[in-house]
C-alpha cells in the first residue's frame, strides 16, 4: 500500500480537532505508513494546543505553526514541501470534509491519474456560498479547459510528482487542477459526501469571488502569454488603434461630405486621439516585455551552453 500524507490547513478550529484526527485515524489505522500534517495559520483560539497534544500522543501526526495568518495558500504550500507520502491528501478541518471518502480518492487515483478532486455535488452550505461557487465553476472550467465540476473542494489527492511540481501562493490554491491540467498531469474528479458545518462559522467570505477572478487571470497569462506577451498586449493595440481609426474617421465624414464644423464633434475627435495613444501604449509594454523575454532566454541558452562545454 502506497504511503500517504494528510495535509490539513488549520485556522481557529479548535472544537473540530479532536474528532478530525479521531475520524483520519480511524480510516488510515490500515495503512502503517501515513502522516497527518497538520499547517496551523496563526490561529488564536487554542487550536495549536490540541494540535500540539495530539501530536505527543501520536507520532503519525506532526505540526507546523505559522505566528500569524499567512493564508490557505501558503499552508498548503508548506505542507507539499513537507510530505513524504507517495499519495498527498488535502482537506478541511471544519469537518465537512469526509476522511471516509480517502480510500474511495485512492482508488480512483490508481486508475492512472495523477490529481483527483473531490466533487461536493450535494453541499450543506448556504445558497450565498453555494450559487457563487457554481459561477466560480463554471467560469473556471471554461477558461481553463479543465473539466470538472468543483475546483476549490477541499478533498483532493495528487500524486507526489504533482505537488512537488506546482506552485502554489496567493489565491492559486483554488486553480490546483488547472494548475496540474497546464503541465499534463492527469486530473479527474469523484463525488464525495460533503457535511453540514458542526462548529464555527465559514472562513470564506463574498469577497473571494472577485479575488478568485484576477488570481484565474493571472493563471491563463502566465500560462498563454509568458512567452509571447506582444500577442496579448498588440491584440489591445490593434483594438484601440482601429477604434480610434473608426472615430476620426467618423468625424471626417462629418467635416467633409456632410460639412459640419469641426467643433460640434470636438469630444469625439480628442476622445479618438487618445484612444490612439492608448494603443501605441499596449504596443510598446509588449514589446518591452518581448525584449525582456528575448533577455531572459538568451541568458538561460547561454548557461546552458557553458554547462553543455562544461560536461563534454
Amino acid at each position: 500500500m502506497k504511503s500517504i500524507t494528510v495535509v490539513i490547513p488549520i485556522y481557529n478550529e479548535v472544537d473540530s480537532l479532536k474528532e478530525l484526527h479521531s475520524e483520519l485515524t480511524s480510516v488510515l489505522s490500515r495503512n502503517d505508513h501515513y502522516e497527518l500534517l497538520f499547517i496551523d495559520d496563526g490561529s488564536s483560539d487554542g487550536s495549536i494546543d490540541i494540535l500540539n497534544e495530539l501530536s505527543t500522543l501520536d507520532p503519525h501526526t506532526k505540526v507546523v505553526e505559522f505566528y500569524r495568518n499567512y493564508g490557505k495558500a501558503a499552508a498548503l504550500a508548506e505542507g507539499f514541501k513537507l510530505a513524504e507520502g507517495e499519495y498527498i491528501v488535502t482537506m478541511d478541518a471544519d469537518l465537512q470534509d469526509d476522511p471516509a471518502e480517502i480510500p474511495n480518492l485512492v482508488e480512483k487515483l490508481e486508475e492512472g491519474y495523477d490529481l483527483i478532486s473531490g466533487w461536493k455535488k450535494t453541499r450543506h452550505d448556504p445558497w450565498t456560498k453555494r450559487w457563487p461557487s457554481k459561477f466560480f465553476n463554471f467560469i473556471t472550467r471554461l477558461m481553463t479547459g479543465v473539466k470538472i465540476h468543483d475546483f476549490n473542494c477541499g478533498l483532493k489527492i495528487y500524486k507526489k510528482s504533482v505537488v512537488k511540481t506546482v506552485e502554489i501562493y496567493g489565491g492559486r490554491h483554488r486553480y490546483i487542477p488547472a494548475l496540474a491540467g497546464q503541465k499534463n498531469f492527469k486530473v479527474s474528479e469523484l463525488i464525495v459526501n460533503h457535511r453540514a458545518r458542526k462548529f464555527g462559522e465559514t472562513k470564506y467570505g463574498g469577497g473571494r469571488l472577485f479575488h478568485g477572478f484576477f488570481d484565474l487571470l493571472t493563471i491563463l497569462f502566465l500560462e498563454r502569454y509568458t512567452q509571447r506577451p506582444l500577442h496579448l498586449f498588440g491584440f489591445f493595440g490593434l483594438l484601440c488603434v482601429m477604434s480610434s481609426i473608426v472615430l476620426e474617421s467618423y468625424a471626417l465624414y462629418y467635416k467633409l461630405i456632410l460639412e459640419h464644423p469641426f467643433q460640434k464633434h470636438f469630444a469625439l475627435i480628442v476622445f479618438g486621439a487618445m484612444v490612439f495613444v492608448l494603443g501605441l501604449w499596449f504596443f510598446s509594454i509588449g514589446l518591452i516585455a518581448e525584449m525582456i523575454v528575448a533577455n531572459q532566454q538568451g541568458k538561460e541558452d547561454r548557461v546552458k551552453s557553458v554547462i553543455s562545454k562544461q560536461s563534454n
